[in-house]
Order: C-alpha cells, then structure tokens, then sequence
C-alpha cells in the first residue's frame, strides 16, 4: 500500500533467548504462567521460556510442529505434520516427557503437504493453515477451523503455497491471512459460529525481499508482520499502510507476541535454516528470539481453544 506518510522507524529488536531455532515459530505468551511458548519446527522441538527467571525448557515432539496454541486446560493445542494433537506438559516437572494425545487427523492434498501457520479465534478455535514443502510449491495448500464442539471444518479460500500470516480482528470478525510466496496479505470476513469466510480482498502488498509470515492483532486493531527476508517486522494500520517498522537483527523473522503484564513487550522468533555460513558467522544471534519494548501500544490477551 502507498502511503503519504513516512513509517516511523522504532529502535531495532534485541536477542533476548540465543535458541538457535532451525526454524523458530508459532510463538505465543502465557499469561497464566508469565512464559513464552515457540516450536523449533525442523528440529521437532517446542520451548517454554520464563523473562523474569531465564528460565528455559525444550520437549522433543514426534514430528514437525508448524504452529501451536493454548488451551483452556492448561495443555498445548499441536498442528503436527498432518495432524493435531493435544500436549500435556507438568508445570512443575520440566524434565518429564509430555503426554500426546493425537486429537484429529487432517486430509492432506498431496505429498509434500505438512500444517503450517495457526492461531487461536476470538471464539476460541483453532484456524490454522497447510504448506506445500515440494520445490514445485504448486498451491494445494488448504485453511481449516478445528473446534472441540464442531471437529474439523474446511474455510472456503482459495488453495495457497504456504498458508501464513493467520490473526483476527479485536471483535473476531475479520480474519487475516497470506499465501507467503504471493507477498500480499488478505483479509475477509471471518464467522467463527459458522466456519464461514467471504468477501477476501487484498489488505497490504509487500515488496521485495520481503514476504509476509507470522502475524498479530493489536489492542487498536492494527495488524504486525513478520517479513521473512527483509530483517524487519512491520505495523499495518487498519487500511493496510505500513504505520511502524521494527528492525530485526537477522534476516528471517517469522513470527511474534506481547507479553508481559501489560502486554507491552513484543517477542520475535527467527529463523537461520538457508543461511550461509557467512551470514551466520556476521548474525550469531539467527535463530534466536528477539525483543522490543513498544511504547503506547498493547497486545491482546492470547485466546484459548476452548473445551481442550
């Protein structure tokens, strides 16, 4: 979007947690326990991370988690290679393997195909997205809405290469979300109760390097991208212009969070898998989580699957 005003440029993120993720991802904040939740996706991992301490935890998973999200129980909500599955890891006993319990299976349109992508309504379902891995990156990529109530249900938009960039408007009314290779993000009118998306229209375009991933709502409603590629996070404001723009010290941001009591301090995951050896010898930070404390604005409470 073309915009008459120049984005204010806010001071870059800092590495806050050297993870040196593969692939970094999905990361969320738990308000209940005060700690960040992320995947390493290639590495078949999930993290739980505590600011105030520094304390930090890992759990192997069984397969590739591409996105995941809080439950109202406590346990985690999964999206694993091509299925979902429900985590449930003891607070108190880090060193414990969680529990798995594999929830519900997800129809796959190819080989190639794993989930992506995901984040939790304002209703408390879980809408989340696949990818195609194959070279080709044909778009059989396919959105779907799991729920305890309704099970799985497919949304109506068209097939994508790698579905990203999934968040909601404060109200839960509209839905946004990217095919990441298209380098545009949608939005379209969202009805949780119903499973039902209409009305997509282009929102923001994205130029080159950059490619549009992991994304967040604000409390105003403004919406923060991830720009895999162009080592920065961007705000949109509700037309789409490009408001805000966050430096990253490394060249794949993928996704973010607010935490913190007031949910005032944003968090990024990274990504270092495809970077040379002299890009990761200049960036040693590349795959790690990085941090800014954003003034006058907040984050919204992260939603729970409700019923898991």
């Amino acid at each position: 979007m073309v915009s008459g005003t120049r984005p204010m440029e806010l001071p870059p993120a800092t590495l806050a947690i050297d993870a040196g993720c593969a692939l970094g991802e999905s990361i969320v904040w738990c308000d209940r326990f005060h700690a960040l939740w992320w995947t390493d996706i290639e590495a078949r991992r999930i993290w739980r991370h505590h600011p105030a301490s520094g304390e930090r935890h890992g759990w192997d998973t069984p397969g590739r988690v591409g996105s995941l999200a809080l439950c109202e129980s406590g346990a985690l909500l999964l999206g694993m290679e091509d299925a979902l599955w429900r985590a449930v890891i003891d607070p108190d006993a880090a060193g414990i393997a969680p529990d798995y319990e594999r929830l519900c299976d997800v129809p796959l349109d190819g080989p190639g195909l794993r989930i992506n992508d995901g984040r939790v309504d304002r209703d408390g379902n879980f809408v989340f997205g696949t990818l195609n891995g194959d070279p080709a990156r044909a778009r059989t990529g396919r959105f779907f809405q799991y729920s305890t109530r309704h099970g799985l249900r497919p949304l109506d938009i068209e097939p994508v290469a790698i579905a990203n960039g999934i968040c909601f408007m404060p109200d839960g009314t509209g839905m946004y979300y990217c095919d990441s290779l298209q380098r545009r993000i949608m939005h379209a009118r969202y009805d949780a109760g119903t499973a039902r998306v209409s009305s997509p229209r282009v929102f923001a375009v994205i130029d080159a390097p950059g490619e549009p991933d992991g994304a967040i709502v604000d409390a105003d409603g403004h919406v923060w991208s991830a720009q895999w590629g162009a080592t920065r996070v961007v705000r949109h404001a509700p037309s789409g212009e490009v408001e805000r723009i966050l430096p990253v010290p490394t060249p794949q941001p993928t996704c973010m969070t607010f935490a913190g009591a007031e949910r005032g301090t944003l968090f990024i995951t990274s990504a270092k898998t495809g970077l040379d050896d002299e890009t990761l010898q200049a960036l040693p930070g590349a795959g790690g989580v990085f941090t800014t404390a954003v003034q006058g604005v907040r984050g919204l409470v992260e939603a729970r699957v409700a019923g898991a």
